[in-house]
């Protein structure tokens, strides 16, 4: 395994800058955020660390060479956009953005990209399936072209009023993935977070053992449960589960590394921070990352 971060947490630094400060800490590897250029349409959405938009050969090998040069490995391209969204002409700019990234996956060497599924988070899960039918096929196509496999991150995206009811991702259970797998073949995977099992009310042991070939990526963030808010406001409202750093939550990390060890897990674990205990400034969220990796040495 390689012990990494998602590079969200550091917009403030250009790619070079996050390698560098990867490599001077001992992580091993960077997940690479590229976004389309322009402003965030949420937290810690909207970061560029790599503009895919004509990225070419030459801009590839100049990618390869500060990696190297800071001694660590891009370990997949991410962009997590909503390509279910209801807007047709909105779900297309997506797409398309989605397959640039693949496309400058390939350009670097890499055999996965991460990103979303999505979801119209007004329609039921059936009816979203009518629009993973429309839209997905071409990106399973373009990737299958391009000899790179996708990752899909497993969060609901259900945190805020404009995600209501239903989160803008689709992607969330097993039986879910099973469906998304059985549909698209071994083109799909997961980039698997256990967090967000864990405020769903599901092990988030279980599924490393049920798909252990579907493991494309893995993030490491935590979630605390805040029992005295859940007993006040119950499941159907907010503010009752909040991302913590690893070690700060109620994800078994033990059991967690232990199950990955144990299915043969060789790939990438990449720190997600989304604690907003860490977001004051640069420093913080440095400490953040440092604090990260002190604790999950332990297992890596």
């Amino acid at each position: 395994m390689q012990l990494g971060f998602v590079s969200a947490i550091l917009p403030d630094l250009d790619l070079d800058g996050v390698l560098a400060f990867a490599g001077e800490h001992g992580f091993g590897a960077v997940e690479v955020m590229c976004w389309p250029v322009g402003k965030a349409e949420r937290r810690y959405a909207g970061v560029t660390h790599l503009d895919v938009v004509s990225f070419d050969d030459a801009k590839a090998a100049a990618v390869k060479a500060q990696a190297a040069k800071h001694g660590v490995i891009v370990s997949s391209l991410g962009y997590y956009p909503n390509p279910l969204v209801a807007d047709e002409k909105e779900a297309a700019v997506y797409i398309e953005h989605i397959k640039k990234v693949i496309t400058a996956s390939t350009r670097l060497g890499l055999g996965v990209m991460t990103t979303f599924i999505g979801r119209d988070h007004t329609r039921n899960i059936e009816d979203n399936w009518a629009l993973v039918e429309e839209r997905w096929p071409s990106i399973i196509k373009h990737a299958d072209a391009a000899g790179v496999r996708i990752g899909i991150e497993n969060c609901p995206m259900l945190f805020s009023n404009d995600e209501w009811p239903g989160g803008k991702n689709l992607a969330i259970s097993p039986k879910l993935w099973r469906r998304l797998f059985e549909r698209f073949g071994t083109t799909l995977g997961l980039n698997y977070d256990p967090s967000h099992l864990v405020w769903q009310f599901m092990d988030p042991i279980r599924p490393i053992y049920d798909f252990p070939d579907r493991l494309y990526h893995v993030h490491a963030k935590d979630v605390r449960i805040l029992k005295h808010k859940l007993q006040e406001c119950g499941i159907l409202d907010f503010g009752w589960n909040v991302p913590k750093l690893p070690g700060l939550g109620d994800v078994d990390w033990s059991a967690f590394f232990a199950a990955l060890t144990e299915v043969r897990y060789m790939g990438p674990v990449c720190i997600e921070v989304e604690d907003r205990a860490y977001e004051g400034s640069l420093d913080d969220r440095k400490r953040a990352l440092l604090q990260s990796k002190r604790y999950l040495d332990n297992f890596v």
